[in-house]
């Protein structure tokens, strides 16, 4: 068997979204206060999606969010001619042809996301060449259900905020994460309306439910440190992206605190991005991407440095790719869950793409052991919906 095609398409959502709104959850931008809305830089539209297709008629799904029309160049004029030819079973050896030959500027970002989508469309086809869904081909069920928490609750008006959180706890999720919307550019007011969104929050579920926190790049090192003592009187289960992701120093002088444990990851990339993390003592819990951090091959290095260092991986986002490597490894206790939505941000697209995500029950979501691959396939529901760029 030998791959004979690779077609990467970008489809990019041209249906009704909701609309952006001021302080929506805080981002990078946030610092340049003249934007009306700093939120556009990080709202994606668009999903590209790799097909690969075996000569024994396979046919492997992977997919990236991460700049789709950038990663579809990157696809179709490196990383194609990299993979026609091979035996898909060769995946360490096509990752390692792929990262080296691009590796003077596709080290991170946009390169390995375009690596990221290729790797799990060939562990989809080692899924269905051998009959196996793809977290038996990584080790096979650690855990009977994966728990997962609710990941929504943007910052919005108390009263909405605390009816949203009280429908999560009805439909018996135990975890759930929180955006903040504001950052240092809002000053003492702002920190304010951050800590009111937590204390909303609790006080709807209660001191028995998990709390996640968001920052998503948004605040400064000075700024984060004021705040977290008065976060921590709440007890979050984490704080995630409190800074920018290259100040590794700051991340590990937060963490250092031990007030809140800091999450991180969302954008690092490789086995080497996160050995420098966690040689550091910046995270308290990974949360790498696999359809940014090079794919299943990279996050299963990663997962094993991990685990050495006893500190847990919590893949960002849920999508397929994401639950496999959870219930393959002990060292994932739970996944992240969006809950199905209007379009909003973007990550909502992964339901109106594609079909055989399983919904969530109880806070828990299971893998079948009798569907091989990843368990995935682009749904026909709502392709009127995108428009499709070959």
């Amino acid at each position: 068997m030998k791959i004979s095609a690779v077609r990467a398409r970008v489809y990019r959502w041209i249906g009704p979204t909701s609309p952006p709104r001021r302080n929506f959850c805080a981002s990078p931008m946030d610092a340049v206060a003249a934007l009306a809305d700093p939120m556009s830089a990080f709202r994606f539209h668009e999903w590209l999606v790799c097909e690969i297709e075996t000569s024994d008629g396979i046919v492997g799904i992977g997919n990236c969010a991460l700049a789709p029309r950038l990663a579809k160049r990157v696809i179709d004029m490196y990383l194609a001619p990299l993979v026609i030819g091979r035996d898909p079973f060769d995946v360490e050896a096509i990752w390692q042809a792929m990262y080296r030959s691009t590796i003077a500027w596709g080290r991170k970002g946009i390169g390995m996301a375009g690596i990221s989508a290729v790797d799990i469309a060939l562990w989809d086809i080692l899924g269905k060449a051998t009959g196996k869904p793809v977290f038996k081909l990584l080790g096979g069920r650690t855990k009977a259900r994966i728990p997962v928490y609710a990941s929504r609750l943007y910052s919005q008006p108390l009263e909405t905020l605390a009816q949203e959180a009280q429908r999560y706890l009805d439909q018996g999720f135990t975890m759930m994460k929180l955006r903040f919307g504001w950052g240092p550019q809002d000053g003492a007011a702002g920190m304010r309306h951050n800590i009111d969104l937590l204390k909303t929050v609790r006080e709807v579920v209660g001191d028995d439910v998990d709390i996640m926190l968001e920052c998503y790049m948004g605040w400064t090192l000075e700024y984060a440190k004021r705040i977290f003592p008065r976060l921590a009187i709440y007890n979050p289960r984490w704080i995630e992206e409190p800074v920018l992701p290259d100040d590794i120093a700051g991340y590990s002088q937060l963490n250092a605190t031990g007030s809140i444990p800091v999450a991180g990851g969302e954008h690092e990339f490789t086995l080497f991005g996160f050995k420098q993390l966690l040689d550091s003592n910046s995270v308290s819990v990974i949360q790498y991407d696999t359809n940014r951090v090079g794919g299943i091959t990279a996050a299963q290095k990663i997962n094993a440095l991990a685990e050495a260092c006893q500190v847990p991986v919590v893949p960002h986002a849920g999508q397929m790719h994401n639950y496999h490597l959870t219930m393959a490894n002990l060292n994932c206790p739970m996944s992240e869950f969006f809950p199905v939505n209007e379009v909003e941000v973007g990550n909502e697209l992964f339901y109106y793409l594609f079909e055989g995500d399983p919904l969530p029950k109880d806070g828990f979501v299971d893998l079948r052991d009798d569907v091989p691959g990843l368990g995935i396939s682009i749904s026909g529901e709502h392709l009127g919906s995108f428009q499709i760029v070959d």
